[in-house]
């Protein structure tokens, strides 16, 4: 494949538990996404990405793997995972995978041999440390609590960013890593294109194991603290990318947050970057700086500060991937749109605001049909590690069971972790006669595939349009490659930015639910796109109505 084969192509993220039954026992599965590959390349998609599907005992849904070789039996075989990949090249797409490689799962068997003996070798294949006074450190786990874990009846501890279960590698053993790397190649070899990594940001460590000062009232501090005082990380990503990434010309978007104006040079900077690409996650950061249950719907102002703050600092340096969701968030039209404003409209215009960005765009399962958050009827339903964490902050917090619980499932992972909405079948087309693993008590029933496939107004038709245009064969390039440059900047309520290469190209959204007037300083060539579907006049001087999109060749 030609270096950087990547560039030009639009991305689609599968949670593969949440996407298509093929067996009807509840849970989507790898034969599932061979069947729907017809309907995502008609979408416009070339890359898929698949959340895990390694073996698991599923404590955070697949994120915490204990066979990095096998595929879990609740998605099928090893060899649907070879009919996946070859079914895939036969249409020009490419498979990429999600490497969680911070951590594991405490059944993996090097954490079950390291537990064996305090002598086991596997024991420097994670962190373990003496510490008779209690904890080594006051580090808040992202999920709540201390990051080191007692092992019941001694004074040794180990450390875990995430979930109890999900012992962190210990990436200063360069066993470790050779192991780690000749995984990766293994998938290489089969043919997978890449790979998202997870988290990768927390491999790197403050050895020391310093106390800081607390955040909290439950005396610990918050990751972010302490990685500031971690040891350099680009060594490590360096390496991989040489043993692995390199030698395949293959596709890697990093998962990574609060990285420096250093750290961003040698992430995506230059043809010898470590990865192709980084995730944008400025704006899903929006108005949660005090907790879930803190959170307000951002305003059209802070979502555009957001975007032409990420592009002024990372287009000079190298490529971005855009997202309005993932399996990690709740669904971007429900979190950025005011609930009075929800309809397909502003889904139309959210969508054209993002995917036209300088960058890879990656839908989301569903995102291309509308599908919005769910309703969770109590915490019984709810399976998210990390809401379940949210709801006590919240109940410490002072909030009622009942004000804590409606707060925190609007922020809820599980919004997105439903299945996807095939047709208006009892179980949506996702199974036939099995409830699917997780399944809201109210979903939206009139937001289905089936619904949307022969409905040229639809939202799914719609995100077809954005696709062919980012492809198209006159202003693709401009729109893939070209200088973004932000348009009318001071004018409230309106996002809009301008690409620019071979050709100009005006992206111009009035978010906001009253008309807007502006004029442009270059006469109209060609009206591209308009989420209204009706036929514009070409004048300088445009009137906007509420939720209004238009892209504009000048």
């Amino acid at each position: 494949m030609e270096k950087n084969w990547w560039k030009g192509k639009v991305a689609y993220q599968i949670y593969p538990k949440s996407f298509k039954d093929s067996n009807d026992d509840g849970i989507g599965d790898l034969k599932g996404i061979t069947e729907k590959l017809d309907y995502l390349k008609d979408l416009g998609v070339d890359i898929v990405w698949l959340s895990p599907m390694f073996k698991s005992p599923f404590v955070d849904q697949g994120y915490d793997i204990s066979d990095y070789y096998a595929v879990d039996p609740i998605f099928g075989t090893d060899q649907d995972m070879d009919e996946l990949i070859a079914e895939a090249k036969k249409r020009d797409m490419y498979i990429v995978l999600d490497l969680v490689v911070n951590h594991c799962s405490d059944q993996h068997e090097w954490f079950q041999k390291a537990l064996e003996s305090p002598d086991s070798e596997y024991r420097d294949y994670f962190y373990f440390v003496d510490s008779p006074d209690g904890p080594p450190s006051n580090w808040r786990s992202y999920f709540g609590g201390n990051m080191w874990e007692k092992l019941p009846g001694t004074d040794t501890y180990y450390f875990h960013s995430f979930h109890k279960t999900q012992p962190d590698l210990n990436w200063q053993n360069p066993l470790v890593r050779r192991k780690i790397y000749d995984m990766m190649n293994w998938w290489f070899e089969k043919g997978v294109a890449g790979f998202r990594i997870d988290a990768i940001i927390n491999i790197k460590k403050d050895l020391n194991w310093t106390n800081y000062k607390t955040d909290n009232k439950d005396g610990l501090v918050t990751p972010e603290v302490f990685l500031e005082n971690a040891q350099p990380i680009e060594p490590f990503l360096r390496e991989m990318y040489e043993e692995t990434f390199k030698k395949y010309n293959a596709f890697a978007v990093g998962e990574v947050f609060n990285e420096s104006d250093e750290d961003l040079q040698f992430l995506i900077g230059g043809e010898d970057s470590v990865f192709s690409s980084i995730f944008d996650f400025k704006q899903s950061t929006i108005n949660l700086e005090d907790g879930w249950h803190n959170f307000t719907t951002p305003t059209s102002e802070q979502i555009k500060e957001s975007i032409f703050a990420a592009h002024k600092r990372n287009d000079p340096v190298g490529v971005i991937s855009t997202i309005i969701e993932n399996h990690d968030q709740p669904r971007g039209v429900s979190r950025y749109i005011p609930e009075a404003d929800l309809n397909d409209t502003s889904k139309k215009a959210f969508a054209t605001v993002f995917m036209l960005r300088k960058g890879i765009p990656f839908i989301y399962q569903g995102q291309e049909i509308g599908m919005e958050n769910q309703v969770f009827g109590s915490l019984e339903e709810i399976d998210d590690i990390s809401t379940l964490n949210e709801y006590e902050v919240a109940i410490k917090d002072g909030y009622s069971p009942v004000s804590a619980f409606n707060a925190v499932t609007k922020i809820s992972r599980d919004n997105a972790r439903t299945p996807v909405q095939w047709d208006d079948s009892l179980y949506f087309g996702f199974s036939e006669t099995t409830r699917p693993w997780m399944f809201s008590q109210q979903p939206n029933r009139s937001i289905t595939v089936a619904a949307q496939l022969d409905d040229e107004a639809s939202v799914l038709n719609y995100y077809k349009r954005l696709t062919r245009l980012y492809k198209n064969p006159v202003y693709g390039k401009t729109i893939q490659l070209g200088e973004f440059n932000p348009l009318f900047e001071e004018m409230e309520g309106v996002i809009a930015y301008e690409r620019t290469l071979d050709k100009n190209v005006a992206v111009i959204t009035n978010f906001q639910n009253s008309e807007v007037g502006l004029e442009l300083a270059k006469p109209i060539v060609e009206i591209l796109l308009n989420n209204y579907d009706e036929e514009g006049e070409l004048d300088q001087k445009i009137a906007l109505k509420p939720y209004q999109s238009i892209v504009l060749a000048y």
